[in-house]
């Protein structure tokens, strides 16, 4: 675990309240899905905020935060580079599949995780199909890189702004309805990926969800990201935030 990282650049707007924020984070071998856990003020915020790691090249890692309350404005209007009080690499990432063909959904600010595992993913030759959902256009970020390392590339958002209009949960069923993949990862709001989930219950398909819960301390001491799975209750920062979508008790989350 490596802390007191460095922020290298400015924040950089990337869509409405969406900020990229580029991290030094020297040698920390970082796994798609892994977050890591932020400390931004002295006692207001108190609590450490988690992200998920969107990407990482070499000592440099890179998260995209999204503006919902104080501690992510103060951290995306962060006006002069340097020390960051950071936890990483925390939690448990995806399973990477040697070969094959995988899904990749995401919706919202969840897509950020899927672009490190869709690079991951390509690097061993899988082919990729991505579907990008967001509410309005000006909500999706960073669309080029989805769109160019992606085998089959689908946008949607709920308005109808770019892409096609409607649900990505939607879309989703009509392509697990037509064809099939080795696995299938998801990361966006909960009930769609609870659909999805729900969707894939009737074929062997493996299914990984990354569950955006609030980890308050990211090291498994709080308790205070408990999921329930049909193997027990789990704690997401430690146990997850990547889960086997097919063991989620989702009524309980």
């Amino acid at each position: 675990m490596v802390d007191m990282p460095s922020l290298i650049e400015y924040p950089l707007e990337v869509s409405k309240d969406h900020y990229l924020l580029r991290i030094m984070l020297p040698g920390s071998a970082v796994q798609p899905g892994q977050f890591v856990n932020i400390k931004i003020g002295d006692t207001d915020p108190l609590l450490r905020r988690p992200f998920s790691v969107h990407h990482q090249e070499g000592d440099i890692i890179e998260i995209i935060v999204k503006i919902v309350g104080k501690g992510t404005s103060l951290l995306a209007e962060k006006s002069v580079p340097g020390p960051i009080d950071l936890l990483a690499p925390l939690g448990r990432g995806f399973s990477l599949i040697e070969s094959g063909s995988a899904l990749l959904v995401g919706g919202g600010v969840g897509n950020a995780p899927l672009y490190f595992l869709a690079a991951r993913l390509r690097g061993r030759g899988v082919r990729l199909s991505y579907l990008y959902g967001a509410l309005s256009q000006n909500l999706i970020f960073l669309r080029e890189r989805y769109e160019s390392i992606a085998d089959e590339f689908i946008l949607a958002t709920d308005d109808g702004t770019a892409g096609r209009k409607g649900l990505i949960a939607d879309i989703a069923d009509e392509v697990i309805g037509e064809r099939e993949f080795d696995q299938v990862y998801l990361c966006g709001p909960m009930a769609m990926m609870k659909r999805i989930t729900d969707t894939l219950r009737s074929v062997p398909t493996p299914v990984e969800v990354s569950i955006e819960n609030y980890f308050g301390c990211g090291i498994g001491v709080c308790y205070g990201c408990s999921v329930e799975t049909a193997e027990g209750r789990k704690r997401a920062c430690i146990d997850g935030p990547v889960f086997d979508g097919k063991s989620l008790l989702w009524e309980s989350l």
